[in-house]
């Protein structure tokens, strides 16, 4: 959430905040700018809902999407910059950053490559080592929880309501046929997960993976609509971001 940017508005925040418990607000690298992260968290705050740092890779042209060759050094820099850049306004309003989930391709590439994710966890640890780290639940869970404890950090295991699951748990590539699901097919998503703990794969095959969080992509045209139905149906103990 928070990806406005200048004039160029993007998302619908102020309906969808009232039906979260958590925001994954852009930084500056991938979309937003000041004014934009003042408004979202004021807006988290008027709703009390967690405020989670997205960073991304210096890409606002390619939306934070597309692979960067960078060393561990910039790694590090480039997420304490979009740490402390929200830090600042949290503390403004008396509030805390209580989780990092990286956006797009900086995502992917700690889930791909282990030394991202170190680098990821290391800036992290530097800046407060109170903030949790949000992955893709997967099959690594256990060596990425091993990593992350080195540094003292605590991960959060993170499921998405719209996106297409491949058979070893990673995700379908949003370039990709059927990457992205309809209203109904995360309804029928969420209602598997709640019920049997378990969801569908592309090609139908049920997997079960240690989930804290479910994630809605605010930028989907039928966000809101997904947001409400998946609030409507789901367990207390569930938090939707």
């Amino acid at each position: 959430m928070g990806e406005s940017f200048g004039i160029y508005k993007l998302g619908m925040d102020k309906e969808i905040m009232p039906y979260i418990e958590m925001a994954n607000l852009a930084c500056g690298f991938h979309a937003s700018d000041p004014v934009t992260m003042h408004k979202s968290v004021k807006l988290a705050k008027k709703y009390q809902v967690e405020i989670g740092c997205h960073p991304s890779y210096p890409d606002l042209i390619g939306f934070g999407r597309r692979e960067m060759s960078c060393t561990v050094e910039e790694i590090v820099s480039i997420i304490l910059y979009q740490l402390g850049a929200l830090d600042a306004i949290c503390k403004s309003y008396n509030r805390e950053i209580s989780y990092l989930k990286p956006h797009g391709a900086l995502y992917n590439g700690m889930m791909r490559d282990i030394e991202i994710f170190r680098a990821i966890v290391k800036a992290v640890s530097k800046y407060n080592k109170s903030i949790k780290v949000m992955i893709l639940s997967s099959s690594k869970n256990s060596l990425y929880a091993k990593i992350a404890n080195r540094y003292g950090i605590s991960l959060l295991y993170e499921l998405f309501a719209d996106r297409a699951y491949r058979d070893s748990g990673l995700l379908v590539s949003r370039t990709e046929k059927g990457a992205l699901l309809s209203h109904d097919e995360v309804l029928k998503r969420a209602e598997m997960l709640f019920k049997k703990g378990v969801i569908e794969t592309i090609n139908g095959r049920e997997l079960k993976l240690e989930a804290d969080t479910l994630c809605v992509h605010g930028d989907n045209k039928e966000a809101l609509d997904m947001i409400k139905s998946i609030f409507e149906i789901k367990p207390k103990d569930y938090q939707s971001t």
